[in-house]
């Protein structure tokens, strides 16, 4: 087949091809802001590419006036998409090139629509028998419109109508040409949340708003069936098509679009530090971040490149109205429209009634900070325990004073009882993902947690610079049993007072971030309870609490706040009451102490 040349030489794709295949966009900010495509220069096979085109545009819309088609009211940014997907696959070698596409586009794109067509269009071009395509929408709703979009530019076809079979009940349609190798194949289009995703064979899938599907119970293992079905299926693709999250992305969804911006950005590395080539085609319709974190998504002159489809489906004079009435609803109002119409991602500052200190979070983040470094770094450490219960998370913070300084450094450490999982399904994708990235630790015996807890804090203690343990006094007794069992003394365990008395720890935890004085390590799961976190006012103080988060967790950050209010206190190093690690101060203090003995003259 004849293939376009490409632009760049890069790595050979799997040694199958003479092709050159890479899908990143290092220059998407550039290719944006000039609103050309974001599809990368590739070394498409054109024959299929045109095919599938020629195919695509002349799908109608069964739900507009005049049925018109996707050629007369596609955008132009669509189509070298849809050549992507199919120009990708060598006929040949019976082998799709790029194997999986992440389209992130904000709302009233054509994005259902324009996934459904794109499912028709496979099932044309295939030519396994008895393929099996799978769309899976997030809800029964947008299921049904997904469906009626297929189906009904099938009926709206004459053509279409002798070769397709639509089974309406089911919501199943049927490839039946007899001519055709690709005969027997069909497309079902499924609900995540009525209908039962397992067991995927599937050719080709299409997940419509993949972060709200994400959120779904098992979305994680749906994710990996699908993967390994390509791994099967040289020909299969996975097409991934969402607006941007509601909140700040998390679970599966984070986890996709962390990937997706990886290749995008060509820093998609290995274990080993060594960039690698995935095939995924990944397109993210967001403003540059010097743009976007001042608010400048504000600006309509910048509207048209975050919504290809301005002037189409998306309606200007619409976006203007929703812009005013969120900037009147306030701090929530305003962070949903962002996100759902120029894909802003939702950060810990833009989420109402937000924590102070989360303003200054994602800024004093260091990732490569371990307990190790804190311990070796600081000379006072104080350690802040959270939670417990069954239906609870442990945290154990730990927030040293760096030597010779005023500096904090922070890191903690969660454990939850697996029950969790079951009684929070909406919170359980996010916490196998903290599982897995180690700073949570699943056990089946909340003992076994505490006995866990007090061997972290006597490690540390035997560094000689632990001072106090604070927690919770409610609920702790099994706790403070173990340890004292690790030889932890007594008194060096404190309750911390919690409600509106923990308000000067809240208070001292915000003042060290905004100047930069408390770094912490970077850890998904502190960002996540930062984030969960809400100020609720009490008279003329103000209160961090769990009922005030509603159902997601705080305990990591409520486990700082109770290590702050010690370290408030100013403790000294339980080893010495001198510090050794500033000479001069040393030798005014040994002066200092001097001239006091020294006898009166």
């Amino acid at each position: 087949m004849t293939k376009r040349k490409v632009a760049v030489p890069i790595a050979r794709a799997h040694g199958l091809s003479n092709a050159i295949w890479k899908t990143s966009c290092t220059d998407w900010e550039s290719r944006i802001m000039s609103g050309r495509s974001l599809v990368p220069d590739l070394p498409l096979f054109q024959d299929e590419a045109d095919r599938a085109l020629g195919i695509f545009k002349r799908l109608t819309l069964f739900d507009m006036p005049g049925h018109p088609s996707m050629g007369e009211v596609g955008g132009p940014w669509l189509f070298p998409i849809v050549a992507a997907i199919f120009g990708s696959f060598d006929a040949k070698l019976q082998q799709r090139m790029i194997q999986e596409f992440f389209l992130l586009v904000p709302k009233k794109n054509s994005k259902t629509p324009s996934g459904a067509l794109i499912m028709v269009t496979a099932m044309i071009m295939n030519r396994r028998p008895n393929a099996e395509f799978l769309l899976i929408a997030p809800t029964k709703q947008v299921a049904d419109r997904s469906f009626e979009h297929a189906a009904g530019t099938i009926r709206n076809d004459p053509v279409l109508r002798d070769i397709f079979d639509i089974t309406a009940h089911i919501r199943k349609i049927t490839y039946i040409d007899p001519s055709a190798s690709g005969r027997g194949s069909y497309l079902q289009v499924k609900a995540a949340d009525t209908d039962v995703i397992a067991g995927i064979v599937s050719t080709g899938v299409l997940v419509d708003e993949t972060h709200v599907f994400a959120k779904k119970a098992r979305a994680d293992q749906v994710f990996r069936e699908i993967r390994g079905a390509m791994g099967a299926r040289k020909d299969g693709f996975l097409i991934q098509i969402s607006t941007q999250s509601r909140e700040t992305p998390a679970g599966q969804f984070a986890a996709e679009l962390k990937m997706a911006k990886a290749v995008r950005d060509d820093k998609l590395l290995d274990a080993d530090g060594n960039k690698i080539n995935f095939p995924m085609l990944p397109i993210i319709y967001e403003l540059p971040r010097n743009i976007e974190k001042n608010d400048g998504w504000k600006n309509r002159a910048y509207w048209p490149l975050v919504n290809p489809n301005l002037g189409r489906s998306v309606d200007e004079a619409f976006l203007v109205r929703e812009l005013q009435m969120a900037e009147l609803n306030g701090q929530a109002a305003l962070a949903l429209f962002a996100s759902q119409h120029f894909n802003v991602e939702i950060g810990l500052s833009l989420q109402s009634d937000s924590w102070a200190g989360a303003f200054y979070w994602d800024e004093n983040a260091e990732p490569n900070l371990t307990l190790e470094e804190l311990i070796r770094a600081c000379n006072v450490i104080t350690a802040g325990i959270d939670g417990g219960g069954l239906d609870d998370l442990l945290s154990c913070s730990f927030l040293g004073r760096v030597k010779g300084s005023s500096e904090w450094l922070h890191w903690s450490k969660t454990w939850a009882h697996e029950i969790v999982l079951e009684r929070r399904k909406s919170e359980a994708p996010t916490l196998l993902d903290f599982s897995a990235q180690g700073d949570l630790t699943i056990v089946k015996d909340i003992k076994a947690a505490f006995w866990e807890v007090a061997d972290l804090i006597s490690r540390v203690d035997k560094s000689g610079k632990l001072q106090t343990i604070g927690f919770d006094p409610v609920g702790v007794k099994l706790i403070v049993e173990a340890l004292e069992a690790k030889g932890i003394a007594k008194e060096r365990i404190v309750g911390v007072s919690q409600g509106w008395q923990l308000q000067g720890a809240i208070k001292a935890a915000e003042v060290k971030l905004s100047s930069g004085q408390l770094t912490h390590a970077g850890q998904p799961i502190m960002r996540w309870a930062v984030n969960n976190a809400k100020v609720e006012p009490k008279g003329n103080a103000i209160t961090i609490t769990k009922q005030a988060a509603g159902t997601a967790k705080i305990d990591p950050l409520m486990g700082l706040f109770d290590a702050v209010s010690l370290m408030s206190d100013s403790p000294e190093n339980q080893t010495s009451g001198w510090q050794t690690d500033n000479v001069a101060a040393l030798m005014k203090k040994i002066e200092a102490a001097a001239a006091a003995m020294a006898p009166a003259r």
